[in-house]
Order: structure tokens, then C-alpha cells, then sequence
């Protein structure tokens, strides 16, 4: 799909892919690949056609070396996108976290096929996704301290509820870099495929989880695991869990599940991320989420 310089978006049976397109540069990451990537979810959050997202990058070396330490532009890579004197001012923001945040508020779930090196916010940018796949050339490192800097995009939030506390603090600390099996055997990824087998693995998942399934019921579930996950008691969870269930149970998605579980047909559930969301939903105070 045309209108981006440094993303390729297809949308293709139902599955969206974004493309990392930098491959001489090893896909670096830069504002206008931020903005690029936030832009092509907007459209993908609002297109009821798209049913998951699988994040890839171009070429066979890399899904995303990092921020580019040498932009065109000139501007310095870690560099607030504004020059402030007051580091609690609001608009000292990193791009990663942007970003991090964007995809954590998507309503389809979210497919990383890391297909290469992934390091800094190539690496950081995977975790608010869903599933994590990796090829065996995949080599993952969260290198800040070795950079003189510290984890962004949210990666001190994310990281440890993925892999744990040791291995996070074991991984930043060091900056090392380690390979498709030690993420696996951590719980980085969900599973290590040959190189050429990636992306196919990560479409098969894709049509998995769309087909047979109510969208309103995987958003709304995506929202309540990664959000409830975190609440400090599981009250919270059961509140949310409580109104989440005895709204769908009343609407035509619900129906229609039952209606073809006992008529042992394929579902057709007529509900809409878009427009069919329940009442209550978005259940948290949004302005602090995005």
C-alpha cells in the first residue's frame, strides 16, 4: 500500500502486515517511521476488515537495528523531539514509548515475525505486542547501558511482566546480545522458525486466531488481559470481567456463537470493533494511556 516512505502496509485476507522498509540501514528506527507506524494503525484500527497485524522487517538481516545514531535529518537519535528546560514538562516524550503506547491501545491483536536483528527499540517496540514469533537468525539486545542511556518505550513496564524480574534486570544490565533460543527459553518469544518459514508460521497464526472468532470479543479481551494483568488486586480484574461478560452475553455476537457451536457451522458473528464496542468500554482514564 502506497503513502509511506519507510513502512510497506499490506492488508491481505483479512491480515495487515507492516513492513520495517529501511533495509540499508538495517531498518533503523526514526520519527518518521514512529509516525509512520501510528498512522498505519490508526487505519488499521478503523478498518472492521482487519482482524490481526503482523509486524516484519525488510530485507534478510534485520527487523530493526535500533534508532538510527546518524539521521538524515541531523538531529541527535535520543533527542527530545523539542529542546525543553524542564525534564517534567510533558513534551519529553521518547519516540519508542509513542509508539509502545500506540500499540498497547490497538484493538487487533499484534504478531511480531522478527525476522533479524533486533536491538534498542527494535527490540523494545516488540513487547506491548501480542505473540512474539522469531527466525533462528533472529538476535535480540537491549543495549542502552552500553549506549550510555537507559530502556525506553516503555520497556521497564513491559519487560519484566513478560520474561520476569531477574532476566530483565540480567538483559539491560549487560546489553548483550543473545540469540532466538535464549529469548524462547526466557518467554521473549513464542516460538523460533527457519528463516524462510517465518512469516508463513505468523500468517497461520494470524488466520488462527481471526477465523471463527468475534472481533469485539478478541478486543475487548486484548484490553482486559493487558491492562487487568497489572491491577494490584484481582477485584479489579473481576469487576471489569463482570460487566465485560454480561454485556456480550446479551448481544448477537453471543447468540451467534451458541447458534453455530450447536449447529456445527462456522460462525458469522455480525459485531464490530468500530461501532459495537460495549458501553463501558474504554474502561480506564484514557488521556493517561495515550
Amino acid at each position: 500500500m502506497s503513502g509511506y516512505s519507510q513502512i510497506v502496509l499490506d492488508i491481505d485476507e483479512g491480515i495487515a502486515t507492516i513492513t520495517l522498509d529501511r533495509p540499508a540501514r538495517l531498518n533503523a528506527f526514526t520519527r518518521t517511521m514512529m509516525g509512520e507506524i501510528i498512522d498505519a494503525m490508526d487505519a488499521i484500527d478503523a478498518d472492521d476488515a482487519v482482524r490481526a497485524v503482523i509486524f516484519t522487517g525488510a530485507g534478510d538481516r534485520a527487523f530493526c537495528a535500533g534508532a538510527d545514531l546518524a539521521p538524515e535529518d541531523g538531529a541527535k537519535p535520543f533527542a527530545a523531539e523539542q529542546a525543553v528546560e524542564d525534564l517534567s514538562d510533558p513534551v519529553v516524550r521518547d519516540g519508542g514509548g509513542r509508539l509502545a503506547l500506540r500499540l498497547f491501545n490497538a484493538t487487533k491483536p499484534l504478531i511480531a515475525a522478527c525476522n533479524g536483528a533486533a536491538v534498542g527499540v527494535g527490540a523494545t517496540m516488540q513487547l506491548p505486542m501480542d505473540i512474539r514469533l522469531a527466525a533462528e537468525t533472529a538476535r535480540y539486545g537491549f543495549v542502552f547501558a552500553r549506549r550510555g542511556i537507559v530502556p525506553e518505550a516503555c520497556s521497564s513496564w513491559f519487560l519484566p511482566r513478560l520474561v520476569g524480574m531477574q532476566q530483565a534486570l540480567e538483559w539491560t544490565y549487560t546489553g548483550r546480545i543473545f540469540d532466538a533460543q535464549e529469548a524462547l527459553a526466557a518467554g521473549l518469544v513464542r516460538s523460533v522458525h527457519p528463516a524462510d518459514k517465518l512469516l508463513g508460521e505468523a500468517r497461520a497464526l494470524a488466520h488462527e486466531i481471526a477465523r471463527g472468532t468475534s472481533a469485539v470479543s478478541v478486543a475487548l479481551t486484548r484490553a482486559m488481559m493487558w491492562r487487568l494483568s497489572a491491577a494490584e488486586h484481582p477485584m479489579h480484574a473481576h469487576r471489569v470481567d463482570s460487566r465485560a461478560i454480561y454485556s456480550m452475553a446479551r448481544t448477537a455476537d453471543a447468540a451467534e456463537g451458541v447458534a453455530s457451536f450447536l449447529g456445527k457451522r462456522p460462525p458469522e458473528f455480525p459485531l464490530k470493533p468500530s461501532r459495537d464496542m460495549p458501553a463501558f468500554y474504554p474502561w480506564w482514564d484514557e488521556p493517561e494511556y495515550r
